[in-house]
């Protein structure tokens, strides 16, 4: 096997949508930028499928809103939440209550959107894609991250690739979490995800479909033909679960889901799952670092802060910590001056978002998901259920939770160099 030898100004690890976001940015603004991504391309099932207002926006910024509209899609306005006895569904977040174009959130498949970044960065002179290289270490220098060792998956050549700064985009399982001075804070959820497909008719309900079964939880993706189905159950629940049967699993869910009823059921469809290997499971994890980076390497994403799938936010907080990284870097990265002050600018404009957001978790992870999960829903009450019936009455504050869930606590904006309107 050979090894080569390269050199970029910014190595990104990770070509999802953070990745992505951040190659092309500094890409536009003039900065040489090289992103590695594993996969052979962006096919994979089963990930998060939401585009927030946030991204929305920043596409249009990018004048890319129109290409993003010809993609399949369907729109969301609001986020409903089973709150109180018999897992009643309450609005916690009316997004289409918000002024502006862009108050929905698009439900768009993943790999559609990164087409569409890579398609766009490619553009760029001095952007570059490198599919199938999977990072295997850091270069160390003198305490410094220099750059990354990587194979090639499909000629199985090594290499190095030098950079001036390296950019963890990598999602939970980074390199950099095994960095021990970065301090990885983990926090307890108490619950896993089921994926699987069912076929979708016309006459079912369109966007996102949440409802509350014995001890489990659905979220319903609508992707045209097809249910993309999320199913929360207790944290560790897999292997008894999967003991009952599938059937006594089918069964359940189609009687939490009253559109699913015999006659109209996943037993009259089409094509339902015939074994568990249809059913892929996601070990859900919350985690922090403490500290993004150190010298020549930043962490930003899931890298940085794996999230729970509640809200379904996951992917837009990604997107503008690569928007705020951006903003930070392209100039010092540019001009060659790039240091650790301008590193830890990045987390201190994103850290504030992400911990409120994950502490938001947690609080509907202990006071909503993990009674249902238990079979406590006469213990679901209390403070979420006035919060709940406090903003169904008064819809003027259905905007507050709205706005976080579209923007965070506040919009990023791209560097200015990166800014091509549509229209």
């Amino acid at each position: 096997m050979g090894r080569e030898r390269e050199r970029t100004t910014c190595c990104v690890v990770g070509g999802g949508p953070a990745g992505m976001v951040l190659g092309l940015l500094l890409a536009r603004a003039g900065v040489e930028v090289t992103v590695l991504e594993k996969h052979g391309d962006f096919l994979r099932d089963f990930r998060g499928d939401t585009v927030h207002p946030s991204t929305l926006r920043l596409l249009d910024d990018l004048g890319l809103a129109d290409r993003f509209e010809a993609l399949p899609q369907r729109h969301v306005h609001s986020v409903q939440l089973p709150i109180g006895r018999g897992g009643e569904l309450f609005t916690v977040g009316d997004i289409g209550s918000l002024p502006g174009k862009y108050n929905y959130v698009a439900m768009v498949p993943q790999w559609d959107l990164l087409d569409l970044l890579a398609d766009e960065a490619n553009r760029e002179p001095s952007f570059r894609l490198r599919m199938n290289t999977e990072v295997t270490s850091f270069l160390m220098e003198c305490g410094r991250v220099t750059g990354v060792r990587y194979r090639d998956r499909a000629g199985g050549s090594t290499g190095e690739l030098r950079a001036t700064l390296t950019v963890a985009c990598d999602g939970r399982g980074s390199l950099a979490r095994a960095l021990p001075e970065l301090g990885l804070r983990e926090f307890p959820c108490p619950m896993d995800v089921w994926w699987f497909r069912l076929p979708r008719r016309a006459s079912d309900p369109q966007g996102l479909v949440g409802n509350a079964g014995e001890r489990f939880l659905t979220a319903m993706i609508d992707r045209g033909d097809y249910w993309q189905c999320a199913v929360l159950i207790p944290k560790g629940a897999d292997a008894k679960y999967r003991a009952e049967g599938l059937d006594r699993f089918l069964t359940s869910f189609e009687e939490a889901t009253p559109w699913m009823r015999p006659g109209t059921g996943t037993a009259d469809r089409d094509t339902r799952p015939r074994s568990w290997d249809e059913v892929k499971l996601l070990d859900v994890r919350m985690d922090r670092l403490r500290r993004w980076h150190r010298p020549g390497l930043l962490c930003i994403g899931d890298a940085a802060h794996a999230m729970s799938p509640v809200f379904g936010i996951g992917i837009n907080l990604a997107v503008e910590d690569a928007v705020a990284a951006a903003r930070h870097l392209a100039g010092p990265l540019r001009a060659g001056t790039v240091g650790l002050g301008d590193v830890r600018a990045v987390q201190r404009r994103r850290w504030p978002t992400a911990a409120a957001t994950q502490r938001l978790q947690r609080i509907a992870h202990a006071r909503v998901i993990e009674p249902l999960l238990q079979g406590r829903s006469q213990a679901v009450g209390g403070e979420p259920l006035r919060l709940a019936e406090v903003l169904t009455k008064a819809p003027w504050l259905k905007r507050a939770p709205a706005y976080f869930l579209a923007y965070g606590a506040g919009r990023e904006r791209p560097p200015a160099a990166s800014v091509r309107r549509s229209g």
